[in-house]
């Protein structure tokens, strides 16, 4: 994956740069910056998606999008081309 995309918890917005599968963070606010796709959510929800053991509802993204609580923007072809990757990198907060 060499992709850029937005990750935003609450207020706060971080890009996520990925380069040959290696990840770089950038926490913003951004203004006119270039990324591929974004994930938003509330922080509410990103914590109990972030818990070592999620509930129901909480543990994946597309439960999180049943939900209402998880919204996708921008090209979703490379999300979907990268869903793995990106579902592995999104998890890795559990085991913190």
């Amino acid at each position: 994956m060499n992709e850029t995309f937005m990750l935003e918890v609450g207020d706060e917005q971080y890009l996520l740069k990925v380069t040959d599968g290696k990840l770089a963070v950038e926490k913003g606010p951004f203004v006119m910056r270039s990324w591929r796709f974004a994930i938003r959510a509330s922080r509410e929800s990103w914590e109990k998606f972030w818990q070592v053991a999620p509930a129901p509802g909480w543990h994946d993204l597309f439960a999180l999008l049943r939900r209402g609580d998880v919204k996708f923007e921008g090209d979703q072809r490379v999300l979907m081309a990268y869903l793995l990757y990106v579902k592995l990198v999104l998890a890795a907060p559990r085991k913190a």
